[in-house]
């Protein structure tokens, strides 16, 4: 069962269920993979759907910082529930171990040397990491092995 299939059904189950919640969370997913499908005339894969998800649990994660600035923890509330639910959908992070192991890995491939070449790195990591990793952190961490 691919992503897409998968959502599909979880909604089926949240109306039955009568959770309100996570209908109204997955019904915003479907909403977003439909929208990018329409502006780019593509059918999303469960590669790019990963994308839109990405894109929804970062700006679920601001809202919640800017939630708890301005002290409205009801907000703040929904939006982690909302993260909760999208998270489910995301596939299993990689530890920090195998994570070092890919960079090492595309480094050696690559032969780069030096930090102007670092996209070359990222240019293989990218997709084999996309959802499965913290970009930040993978590029922190290709930056301090090419340093060495």
């Amino acid at each position: 069962m691919n992503l897409r299939q998968r959502i599909t059904e979880d909604l089926k189950i949240a109306m039955r269920a009568g959770d309100t919640k996570r209908r109204d969370t997955i019904r915003l997913l479907q909403a977003a993979i439909k929208q990018r499908e329409v502006d780019e005339r593509i059918e999303l894969d469960d590669g790019a759907i990963v994308a839109v998800l990405e894109k929804m649990l970062k700006q679920r994660k601001d809202s919640i910082t800017q939630y708890e600035a301005a002290e409205r923890m009801d907000l703040a509330t929904i939006e982690r529930d909302e993260v909760s639910i999208l998270q489910a959908y995301m596939p299993q992070p990689l530890s920090d171990v195998e994570i070092e192991c890919m960079v090492d890995e595309a480094i050696a491939v690559t032969g780069v040397k030096t930090m102007k070449d670092m996209g070359q790195v990222m240019a293989i990591l990218k997709p084999k990491l996309a959802g499965r990793a913290d970009m930040a952190r993978v590029s922190a961490l290709v930056k301090t092995r090419i340093a060495i």
